[in-house]
């Protein structure tokens, strides 16, 4: 009752008056079938952003349950005790980004852009911030006397209406340079800022935009993720990630770097510049992200890329002294990524990598540069805080959607699951075997491939098949967890998933995940045979009904395979797929990308981009003998519609049976309920029509 009145009485909650009563119990009918289908998929709270208590008896997380028949979702933050995961709390409804407060007797949440406070005991909730205009995220800093907040701000005119008032009717956007979009929106002339404010008297009124005026965001675009902002630990200095760029230069770049603004000359420096300025080096020209201060404040960890112009270059951990303003990179020999960075003391940090299609905790000393694995298994272990010798994490597999985990590093790193948000849905839907396979490339390489297989599967039978085609394309396969793309969903439908770690993926070193760059049409492709291949040799797999599915990267492959897989597949799914090269890269708005992979623009002469652009998708629509069901966002600008609407229209005209999916209110991902059941009816019908 005392959070009901409260959040009533604030004039920001009246449009959640209404509250809304979600009941996702299976029904008798899917108990008795205990067949994973989409709308039991949507029944399944989510699991994210776990935080240990500063004691570490307690662990703080968020839950999101959806109701279809609205089309929304209530996050809810759950406490659960480390002791007895019997134990768990709801504390409030409609809230996010929370952080523990020092003595781990409250949390700061999120609710209808302001900050409020958590009693930890009671749930009880009071307004803590007072922003005009609401906030988009938040940091406390951990001496709790100063927050930092983000929010969007007005810096340049972009629409007809501001740039001629008189004419305020007017619909137009008006540029003289790029990017006029990115992801799904359009520029407006607004940036994310960050602004500082003192804490005074238990409440935060208007802070410092520390940007003020500046043409970019931080966080950056287009995830604008506040892990990307620290603060240090006596709350007089704040790091950041920025990429200080505009125009036609920000879209052919990926040169973000670190910056440190100090809270008592208001002045800020980028430390990666000052750095290569001291030396007379070019270094960190890449992406340089996520800093991290050590409990001293006298160094920052964060991850760098080397390669300018490469979204997908090893993450290499590196450290910042401010005492005598050196770099030093902890992982010279160790060929994975690092990311998710937590110290330990003043010289030791905890990162993930990912290995060998999973991803896992890593501990390395900065004095000795030595790098442990600690943990190991088939999962993939996405998050994690820490306190002393005791982990929370977050973990998915492909049988199992994000559960929080707590790992002992002093026990072996033994990891026990500690809470069941879905128990109900495991304890009555059967799940398929996940087998994982080592496959031979046609360039005598192991390649390690996940094939699922349907629940109750029967080896004396046949079953049909589905490729599936990764996107990024520097993406690993691992144990994850999707709602969309989901192995345990396709196999309940009765197909066997063939998912390889084909050439261009992380996990395998840099070699490997190289690879891909500049040879989209080759070695990756034949990779992706050799799967398929391998698969359908088998007694049990019907090698005549055949299907190959993917997105994004994925798109492009199944685009390109639906013209050079030589009657191998019976049915093809592309979505949000690059189809045409030329058009693709006057369409798109990040240019790195297409530059790094494709090997420039399409009038480049050098080897890279002809052989590319010649070896585009729709290059080979003559030999397109195969239906294929194309589906596209309206406001996806990363691969933009017209991508599908082109292969559509070459389908057609080349007599192939085709089927095309646009979703008006989506981008590059499909995230509402019933539009994602749309896209699950639409895929399972056109694969059962023609592999059935």
């Amino acid at each position: 009752m005392s959070i009901a009145i409260i959040t009533a009485c604030s004039p920001a909650n009246k449009k959640n008056a209404e509250k809304l009563e979600i009941n996702n119990e299976l029904t008798a009918a899917e108990i008795s079938a205990g067949v994973f289908t989409p709308e039991i998929m949507w029944k399944m709270g989510r699991i994210g952003e776990s935080q240990i208590s500063p004691d570490g008896k307690q662990a703080a997380y968020t839950v999101s349950n959806y109701s279809v028949e609205a089309n929304k979702s209530v996050r809810s933050l759950w406490l659960i005790s480390l002791d007895d995961n019997s134990k768990t709390v709801k504390l409030a409804d409609d809230v996010s980004d929370h952080a523990w407060n020092n003595a781990g007797d409250k949390l700061y949440v999120m609710k209808d852009e302001q900050i409020f406070v958590a009693d930890a005991k009671t749930g009880l909730l009071e307004q803590f911030s007072f922003i005009e205009g609401g906030i988009e995220g938040f940091g406390i800093s951990p001496a709790e006397n100063r927050i930092f907040y983000t929010r969007k701000v007005a810096v340049e005119k972009r629409n007809s209406a501001e740039i001629y008032p008189d004419l305020d009717k007017s619909k137009a956007k008006i540029y003289d340079d790029l990017m006029v979009r990115h992801w799904n929106y359009w520029d407006e002339g607004k940036y994310s800022h960050i602004f500082v404010a003192e804490i005074k008297d238990g409440k935060v009124e208007n802070g410092k935009d520390i940007m003020e005026g500046e043409a970019w965001d931080a966080p950056m675009a287009p995830y604008f993720d506040i892990a990307e902002i620290a603060w240090n630990s006596s709350g007089t200095q704040l790091a950041y990630t920025c990429k200080k760029q505009t125009g036609t230069e920000y879209a052919l770049s990926t040169q973000s770097d670190i910056f440190i603004y100090d809270t008592e000359t208001g002045t800020t420096k980028n430390i990666c510049r000052e750095y290569n300025e001291s030396k007379n080096i070019n270094e960190f020209q890449g992406y340089d992200k996520y800093p991290v201060w050590s409990p001293d404040d006298k160094k920052i960890a964060f991850r760098s890329m080397r390669r300018a112009g490469n979204e997908s270059d090893k993450e290499r951990l590196f450290v910042w002294n401010s005492n005598d303003n050196s770099m030093t990179e902890l992982t010279p020999t160790f060929d994975y990524n690092a990311t998710n960075i937590v110290w330990e003391g003043n010289d030791i940090i905890y990162f993930t990598a990912p290995v060998e299609a999973t991803h896992q905790i890593c501990r390395v000393d900065c004095n000795t540069q030595k790098v442990e694995i600690l943990t190991s298994g088939d999962h993939d272990i996405n998050h994690f805080t820490k306190k002393d010798d005791i982990i929370i994490a977050e973990i998915t597999k492909i049988s199992m959607a994000t559960e929080i985990f707590k790992i002992n590093i002093n026990d072996n790193a033994n990891i026990s699951q500690i809470s069941f948000v879905n128990k109900n849905i495991y304890d009555n839907i059967t799940m398929g075997e996940v087998q994982k396979r080592m496959i031979k490339t046609t360039d005598g390489k192991q390649m390690l491939t996940w094939v699922i297989f349907p629940p109750k599967f029967d080896a004396t039978k046949k079953y049909p098949a589905l490729l599936y085609c990764e996107g990024g394309p520097q993406s690993v396969v691992s144990q994850f967890w999707s709602y969309r793309w989901n192995f345990q969903l396709m196999a309940a439908q009765g197909y066997v998933i063939v998912a390889p770690n084909r050439r261009g993926v992380q996990s395998f070193g840099q070699e490997w995940l190289d690879q891909i760059s500049g040879d989209y049409s080759g070695q990756n492709i034949r990779d992706y045979l050799s799967a398929i291949d391998d698969v359908a040799k088998e007694t049990w797999c019907d090698n005549t009904r055949l299907g190959c599915i993917g997105a994004s990267y994925g798109g492009y492959s199944v685009f390109f395979l639906a013209g050079n897989h030589n009657k191998r597949f019976k049915a093809f799914i592309a979505h949000c797929g690059i189809f045409n090269f030329e058009s693709m890269y006057g369409h798109t708005e990040e240019l790195w990308f297409t530059n790094n992979d494709y090997g420039g623009s399409y009038w480049d002469e050098n080897p890279v981009a002809k052989r590319s652009y010649a070896n585009s998708p729709h290059k080979f629509v003559a030999k397109w003998d195969t239906p294929i069901l194309i589906i596209t966002g309206l406001n996806d600008f990363r691969i933009p519609y017209t991508q599908s609407l082109e292969a559509f229209t070459a389908a057609r005209l080349c007599g192939v049976d085709a089927r095309l999916m646009v979703f008006e209110n989506e981008a590059h991902q499909v995230f509402k309920p019933q539009n994602n059941l749309v896209w699950n009816r639409e895929v399972f019908g056109w694969l059962d029509k023609y592999l059935k």
